[in-house]
């Protein structure tokens, strides 16, 4: 667990955006690199394009859980949990974030400050990273060491 929160603080620092972060994560849990996957997720950073709109993370949360379960080829058929998965994710996310910024939009977690980037962010990604973590392990996607 230290390992990768140790991996976050360095992506951010490498200056990548939350959903970016989350994605580069899961990839190389698989094993595997993807550049051109983690430059789309920049259209999701600072809530959609820096728009303040959904928080990147929950978004990048989400396109994880869609990694694991999703359909990306005519032979592929999409998991029949990744909805209820995705929902899960959602939900715990609305539970622990609205509470304690107000909403679940970046503009929300920010609360137009810019430090919070620093103070806030990180804790979200964290929590963010592992509960999806946990809901892919229970979905039997892996298994968490």
């Amino acid at each position: 667990m230290s390992e990768e929160i140790a991996r976050i603080t360095q992506l951010s620092m490498q200056g990548f955006h939350c959903s970016q972060i989350i994605l580069i994560l899961g990839l190389e849990q698989q094993g595997k690199n993807n550049p051109d996957l983690v430059r789309a997720m920049n259209g999701l950073a600072g809530g959609l394009g820096f728009t303040g709109k959904n928080c990147g993370t929950l978004t990048g949360g989400v396109c994880l859980l869609g990694l694991h379960g999703g359909r990306g080829e005519l032979e592929e058929r999409e998991n029949h949990h990744l909805n209820e998965m995705i929902q899960e994710l959602v939900e715990w996310f609305e539970e622990t974030f609205a509470k304690e910024y107000g909403g679940v939009d970046c503009q929300h977690i920010m609360n137009n400050d810019p430090w919070n980037r620093l103070t806030r962010c990180p804790d979200v990604v964290i929590k963010t990273y592992f509960k999806v973590k946990e809901i892919l392990e229970d979905n039997g996607f892996l298994t968490i060491t």
